[in-house]
């Protein structure tokens, strides 16, 4: 039995979606907090269980009989997120799970200026610890992000964004799918190689695309860190999603998140969906 844990989010629903066209409803089960949020799959046939990372208890259960089991990585930062990590890693692998899956991050690095990329490092070094064969699933940097980025420049035509490094952005769709091939058919020990969209892409590149696709001449302006950060905080974003944001163009200048590998296209067997694609669907078109 495959069990994915998170499956009530973006990426954790996905991957049940694309598992139910490969296989049969009762090979899988779910594990989320609310289960009412899932009824359309309990009716489908699979095992809806509930399952909370910080109530670890809950997992034993959520777990049993679980022979692979995605652990879809929180959305929090520090300490808690690899305590919750290693909770479930605990208890998938007391259940007797034969193999781990986890949404791992292109850039991990325990020294990484992005917040996220630390706490997979860190998870990693669980899951080598664990005892349990594992595969980390080393993901590109969600394209989702784009949109968000160039919100603010769509109303005003400027992209006022730090310095940065090209980015291979990657949509979820093309990671879901890629999980689910891999929970049913492996390929991949330990970590993959990164999955990531086809072309790494720079913010004056990803202005273009914008400009191209809406019809409206969006200018890439370079600002500070701390300008940036500022301008965050001034539209009432949390001080620790600033920082964060602040060290993504930190971690990209660096090289973290690019460049782009064929790995994603190999599992999927198809190219690997490229940002202006991706924001083709995404952005309002020109006219």
């Amino acid at each position: 039995m495959i069990m994915v844990t998170g499956a009530s989010g973006q990426l954790g629903r996905a991957v049940v979606d694309n598992l139910l066209d490969r296989v049969p409803a009762e090979q899988i089960a779910v594990s989320v907090r609310d289960t009412g949020k899932l009824a359309d799959l309990r009716q489908r046939g699979v095992r809806v269980r509930h399952g909370d990372f910080g109530d670890p208890k809950t997992l034993d259960t959520a777990f049993e009989g679980a022979s692979t089991v995605l652990i879809v990585s929180v959305n929090k930062l520090g300490d808690e997120a690899v305590r919750n990590h290693r909770d479930a890693i605990a208890a998938a692998t007391a259940a007797g799970a034969k193999r781990l899956f986890y949404t791992s991050h292109r850039g991990m690095n325990p020294a990484s200026a992005f917040p996220p990329c630390v706490n997979h490092a860190a998870t990693e070094d669980v899951l080598k610890e664990s005892g349990t064969a594992f595969t980390a699933l080393r993901n590109g940097f969600y394209a989702s992000t784009v949109p968000m980025l160039l919100r603010q420049a769509l109303a005003t035509g400027e992209l006022r964004v730090p310095e940065d490094g090209a980015v291979a952005w990657t949509a979820h769709a093309d990671l879901a799918e890629a999980a689910a091939s891999l929970l049913i058919d492996g390929g991949f020990d330990e970590a993959t190689p990164p999955l990531t969209g086809p072309a790494a892409v720079a913010m004056h590149e990803v202005a273009a695309i914008a400009s191209d696709i809406t019809g409206r001449t969006i200018r890439r302006v370079v600002v500070s860190d701390d300008e940036y950060r500022e301008t965050l905080l001034a539209a009432g974003v949390p001080a620790a999603r600033a920082d964060m944001l602040v060290g993504m163009f930190t971690a990209s200048r660096h090289g973290d998140f690019g460049p782009a590998g064929p790995a994603l296209a190999t599992v999927l067997g198809r190219p690997a969906t490229s940002i202006e694609d991706y924001l083709r669907e995404a952005l309002p078109a020109a006219g």
